[in-house]
């Protein structure tokens, strides 16, 4: 970003972290799970943008993004192309705010506030007073209810932060104090509250001090006694909650899912509906559909948030890989990344996932014989970007094995080119299902 366009300019600085979970409102994680505090950081910065662009369009003021963690590009794509945006300099925290003050009035600005990102009953109101009161004043300060404070603005280049001993009860007196000392005119706002804690949270956003599992993951299974152990191992995590739904399994496949870990419901048999009944029996804010034959890769949850941050990306799915080796599994391999990135068309043994209320929006998976997740990727294409993180599922190579890579993979096309071409997946179901009475 050209930062010259704002000289002589009023800016307000939104000064806060990127969301990554595990790394984000890290004293909520016992309570809300680790993506569970990054979702409400990006929730809490999202609102409080939005407020600041309200203010911004009424009063001329210029809005950068000054975040912890994560890319400037990375910040544009989710919180749009129209802003500032800058990365926090290293050091505590008085460190970073101190340079984040120094470099906008580095680059012209006149008057600079900066704001936290976590201040649920911020108002426009409250920044329009801060930047009023800079009539007769040079510091502005909005006190939170813990002892600190929730906004700060000045109108010139001083050094407000030495010796401030932060997380005390006192850094707001402190600070004071050292406005004093310089002989600084200043003004205090409306106190507020600041979610930081699982008390803060329970106060000002009842509603979301609930912890639930941010990903339910989903393994339609039938006879899959071989492997299911090792998805849902693969599936477990803090963050989500593993639902296998078996379609009439003739062997213990019920049973060693629930020995790994999962909550087993049971269903007629048929992929489509087996993974829709899923669905409506989970609790995630995201639906993740797993194969009962391809793993996870390590860390896939914090994969699946950061891919669903962006507005524009409406679902997700893993890089492609099998557990087979040899130069045309390789090229499979290749050839399918080609097409999930490219053409927007990943399979459900990449790991498909996507938010709860775009799944139930569009009616779920269609109850069809086969090829139900290229048909719910089509629909979803519709809405948005489907994005593919850059981790890979594994999928077994059972079948490749079985009845050889060229004779599956022309197999597989033919599927793809007739639901393409809009003939029925019952007629088609034939291709894929005949090889496995050969048995």
């Amino acid at each position: 970003m050209v930062f010259n366009r704002s000289e002589g300019k009023d800016r307000i600085i939104l000064f806060g972290r990127y969301p990554v979970p595990g790394k984000t409102k890290t004293r909520l994680i016992p309570g809300l799970g680790p993506a569970g505090a990054a979702e409400l950081q990006r929730r809490l910065t999202e609102k409080t943008l939005e407020t600041l662009k309200q203010v911004g369009s009424r009063i001329d003021i210029e809005i950068e993004v000054c975040l912890d963690g994560g890319t400037k590009a990375k910040a544009g794509r989710w919180l749009g192309k129209d802003l500032l945006y800058s990365q926090q300099a290293p050091g505590d925290l008085g460190e970073r705010m101190h340079a984040a003050f120094q470099e906008a009035f580095q680059q012209g600005c006149r008057r600079v506030v900066l704001v936290g990102t976590d201040i649920p009953g911020l108002k426009t109101r409250h920044l329009e007073e801060a930047f009023r009161a800079f009539e007769d004043r040079d510091l502005v300060l909005g006190p939170s209810t813990d002892g600190g404070y929730w906004l700060m603005g000045l109108n010139r280049r001083i050094n407000l932060f030495r010796n401030i001993r932060w997380g005390t009860g006192d850094v707001l007196e402190q600070t004071l104090s050292a406005a004093r000392g310089f002989g600084l005119g200043f003004c205090q706002l409306d106190p507020l509250t600041d979610v930081d804690t699982e008390e803060d949270l329970r106060l000002l956003l009842p509603g979301l001090a609930v912890h639930r599992p941010y990903v339910s993951v989903i393994i339609p299974a039938l006879n899959e006694s071989a492997g299911i152990e090792r998805a849902v191992q693969s599936a477990l995590d803090t963050d989500a909650e593993v639902i296998v739904v078996d379609g009439g399994s003739t062997d213990d496949t019920s049973v060693r899912a629930e020995k790994a870990g999962a909550r087993v419901e049971h269903s007629a048999r048929g992929r489509a509906l087996q993974q829709n009944r899923g669905a409506a029996r989970a609790g995630g804010k995201v639906l993740l559909f797993l194969h009962a034959d391809t793993r996870l890769p390590r860390g896939y949850v914090a994969h699946v948030f950061e891919t669903l941050m962006y507005p524009k990306t409406t679902a997700g799915a893993f890089r492609f890989r099998t557990d087979r080796k040899g130069a045309l599994i390789r090229l499979v391999k290749f050839l399918t990344n080609i097409r999930a990135r490219c053409f927007q068309l990943p399979y459900g043994d990449q790991g498909l996932f996507l938010r709860r209320a775009l799944f139930e929006n569009i009616g779920g998976f269609p109850e069809t014989a086969i090829a139900e997740d290229l048909f719910l990727v089509r629909r979803i294409s519709k809405r948005g970007r489907v994005g593919i993180a850059p981790a890979e599922a594994v999928t077994s190579a059972r079948r490749w094995n079985r009845i050889g890579v060229v004779r599956t993979t022309v197999i597989n096309q033919m599927i793809l080119a007739g639901c393409l071409l809009g003939i029925s997946p019952d007629k088609l179901a034939c291709l894929y299902y005949k090889p496995h009475r050969k048995r």
